[in-house]
């Protein structure tokens, strides 16, 4: 699973740059070059996932937006979510037994703020029939 959610980057009469994120219509930011707007993006992006996760709402799936660009959130973020995905239908308490801890740590697990570290997660993600993957870029 990828956490890139496409955006709208347009240049400003002004000067700058205005991003805009199609799935997420409460966030946006703009940079006074593309670069700087991208960059602005992940920490808005990191911000509203962070957000609406405290809130207990729902994240949408990342749409499929031909010439956009794409930006993920910071790596906290993208860990709470793919585990929060990863679990689907499962309780925390049902993900718990599963890995043999408490269910305090598994919230923590699905929180943007805690870092898991890598043998957490990859025992996460087998626990639910998955393997941790990781990339670069």
């Amino acid at each position: 699973m990828d956490i890139r959610y496409p955006v709208i980057i347009t240049p400003e009469p002004e000067g700058g740059f205005c991003v805009q994120f199609v799935d997420l219509p409460e966030a946006f930011t703009e940079g006074e070059t593309q670069e700087e707007a991208l960059a602005n993006a992940v920490e808005v992006l990191t911000l509203t996932l962070e957000g609406r996760l405290d809130e207990g709402m729902d994240i949408p799936v990342a749409s499929a937006v031909e010439g956009a660009h794409y930006v993920a959130p910071e790596v906290r973020t993208q860990g709470a979510l793919l585990l929060r995905a990863a679990r689907g239908d499962k309780s925390l308490a049902e993900q718990a037994r599963a890995l043999n801890t408490s269910w305090p740590q598994i919230k923590r697990m699905e929180d943007p703020q805690h870092w898991p570290n890598l043998k957490t997660l990859d025992r996460a993600a087998r626990s639910v029939g998955k393997r941790l993957v990781l990339s670069i870029e």
